[in-house]
Order: structure tokens, then sequence, then C-alpha cells
């Protein structure tokens, strides 16, 4: 009998479902102790000061926040993005800035206004996997250039932007310079200026730059860096996110970009979605308006700094010799090199046996490669937990080593 041909889209072969996704249903037994999920620690969901938000917002203009809005977002809580930005030196306006179904959507959005197939998109070696699996959904051609302890390799980024290829020069360069996912890593001062420089230098190609920053409020040690935006601007473009700050479950992101990419993002958004979470948006914009922001915010960075430090004091304390890992100043994660000839997916069957789970690294190689590698998480476990839990990993280590 002749096979019947696929109804779906060529696409749809070529992106897979997220290694995180699946991983996360293997975890959510209780007596597992996990490390996998990029997760935010719920005790620091500022659950009343949303209700009591949402109440005002229902109360005193319920009609208009049920209502249709328009695509950029609401006028007064961009506003306030703004605001924040100018804080830091950051010359952004409202007008700059479109609200988004979290910084994913955003990822998407720049697929769709920048991407035909085989386009070349340069990425971090490793990389946001999520940001693999959305930008694939276009058929790209990745180019990755490996990272260094301050940030990516300028050198193998300088051949990545002068290599046109079959797709033609690079469209995008897509980064996360603080507090990377899945590394830790963050870039140095002085390695954003060379990656600015670099990316300057051919302006005739017109790189832009991604900056995705989910986690740069969450510094707990160390100075921060200037966003790629001071050195950049019109080629940079900015992905940020209230997932990490506020909740992850009412979807709100941004991006921020010059007129003449903001004019297609919201060409896509509309043909995607029409508008954000338009009550979302109210609820967020109100909660801004009524409680301090910068405060809830060093609550989660001492906690998430002290987590950390437990994460790295068992490594130290437990794991044995020929392990490398990441000494992050901020963010959510940590990233563990195994001996070369270990393999972390096989820990990882080892490990869940003991009822102990990470994230293998090779998920976060566009182009393969990262078989001896792991993420952990460190935000959403107390110090019991990341105690025992690491305690289980090492011994898992020690197994395969033995």
């Amino acid at each position: 009998m002749e096979e019947m041909a696929s109804p779906f889209a060529d696409r749809m072969s070529k992106v897979h479902k997220s290694f995180i996704r699946e991983i996360l249903k293997v975890t959510e037994d209780p007596g597992i102790i996990s490390f996998a999920g990029g997760l935010p620690n719920p005790k620091f969901f500022p659950v009343k000061e949303l209700a009591r938000a949402a109440q005002k917002v229902l109360d005193e203009c319920g009609q208009a926040a049920l209502q249709y809005s328009t695509t950029e977002g609401f006028l007064p809580l961009r506003e306030i993005i703004a605001q924040r930005y100018a804080e830091k030196g950051l010359r952004v306006g409202a007008e700059d800035i479109l609200i988004t179904g979290g910084s994913q959507q955003g990822l998407d959005l720049l697929g769709k206004a920048f991407l035909n197939k085989g386009d070349r998109i340069i990425v971090e070696d490793p990389t946001y996997l999520a940001a693999i699996q959305s930008f694939g959904m276009f058929e790209p051609t990745f180019q990755t250039v490996p990272l260094q302890e301050d940030g990516v390799d300028v050198d193998a980024l300088t051949g990545a932007l002068s290599c046109s290829g079959s797709g033609g020069p690079a469209k995008l360069f897509y980064a996360v310079p603080n507090f990377q996912n899945p590394t830790g890593v963050s870039y140095s001062e002085d390695k954003r200026r060379q990656v600015a420089d670099a990316l300057l230098e051919g302006r005739e190609r017109a790189t832009y730059f991604i900056e995705d920053d989910p986690y740069g409020e969450l510094r707990f040690m160390g100075r921060p860096a200037p966003s790629m935006w001071h050195f950049l601007e019109d080629r940079a473009i900015l992905l940020g996110s209230f997932s990490k700050v506020m909740s992850p479950g009412m979807r709100l992101g941004w991006i921020s970009a010059c007129p003449e990419v903001m004019e297609k993002l919201v060409i896509a958004k509309q043909a995607s979605d029409l508008h954000t979470n338009y009550l979302s948006q109210r609820i967020a914009h109100q909660y801004l308006v009524d409680n301090d922001v910068n405060r809830h915010i060093e609550l989660i960075r001492a906690e998430y700094g002290r987590q950390r430090e437990t994460m790295v004091r068992m490594i130290e304390e437990t794991f044995p010799p020929g392990v490398r890992y990441t000494r992050p100043e901020g963010g959510m994660f940590l990233w563990i090199t195994l001996p070369e000839k270990l393999s972390s997916l096989e820990l990882f069957n080892r490990a869940i046996k003991n009822n102990v789970a990470f994230v293998p690294g090779q998920a976060f190689y566009a182009n393969g490669g990262g078989e001896n590698t792991m993420r952990l998480n460190f935000s959403n476990s107390d110090d019991e937990r990341i105690v025992e839990g690491m305690s289980r990993l090492a011994r898992a280590i020690k197994e395969m080593m033995a």
C-alpha cells in the first residue's frame, strides 16, 4: 500500500518537542528533587498584591480592561518600562516598546519578521533551548560561536559575521549577556564593547543583535555591565520579561526596537493575536504603581544568592575532581561540565532513579555537542532540597566514574 503523504508542514518535522518540557513531565512526582526547570521560586510571587491590583482594576475600569486593545500594549505600562530603562541610562521611549505574551513570543515575532528558510542566525554555543525551538520553526541555518568565561568568543563571532555562505550575511545574532541560560555566564563590559565593534564594523551586513534579558534584575553579586543598547542602539533589539520578578503565569514580556523593526513586529503580532492579554497588562501596571517592585526584587536576589551559594558549596564538598562548573553572579542557573568521556544523558537516567533531575546539556547546542554538560537550576528550591539533591547527584557521578 502506498504510504500517505504527511498533511503537516515540512517545518514540523524539523522542530522537536521541548526537551525540558518533556523532562518536567517526569519530575511531576513530588518525591523527585528537580533542578531541571527554569522556574522562579513561587514563594516570591506577590499573590496578595496582585489580587488587590486585579480587584482595583476590575472595580475602577473593568469594562475597559475586558475590552480589545491596541497591538502595541497598554501605554502606561510601556511608560513604566521605559522609565525603568531610563534609570539604567538607556534611551528607550514608550513608542519603542511592544508588549508581548512573555519574551518567548518576542522570539517568535522576530523569527517571523526576519527569517526566511536558510537565512543565517548566529547563536551562542550553548544557547537558550527555547530560542533554538522558536527560531527553528522558520528553518534558518544556525551558526554557533562558543562561550568563554566572560562572554562569546569574539574571534569566532568576527569569523561568523564575515562569512556569508549560502544563506547570505547573518541577519541576527541572538544572545543572553546577563546570567546566560543555560550557563549562568555574563558578558564583561570589555567583551560587550568588542562584540559591538564586531557588529558595527560591517554596517553593510546589518546584523541585528538580540539581547534577551529575562534575568538582568536578578544580580546578587558583582557589578552590572551596560546593556548592548548603549553601544548599538538601532542595531540592538531588547527582550524583557515580568516572568522572573512578578509572575510567569501572567505571560507578560516586551520587545524594544527601533521604528523600522518595530513596524514589522507590530504587523507580525497583529497576525498572531491582535494584542497581548489586556487584563494582565492592566493588573501588572496597577501592581507596579501601588507597590515598590525594587524592594520585591531585592528579596528575590537575596534568596537566590543564598541558594546559589548552597549549590556551589555542595559541588565543592561532594562532587569528584574533574567536574567543572560556572560561578554565576545572578540569574537562576549554573553549568556543569563532566569529564570528557562521561554522558550527562546517562547520568540523568541514573539520577532520576535516585529521585533527582537536571537538564542534560546537549539540548542547548543548536548544531550538536555538549554530551558531557548539564544545567542546574537553583532558584526553585530551598537549602534542604539543594543539599539532599546535590548529594544524590554527587553519588550518581561517582558511580559513573568508578
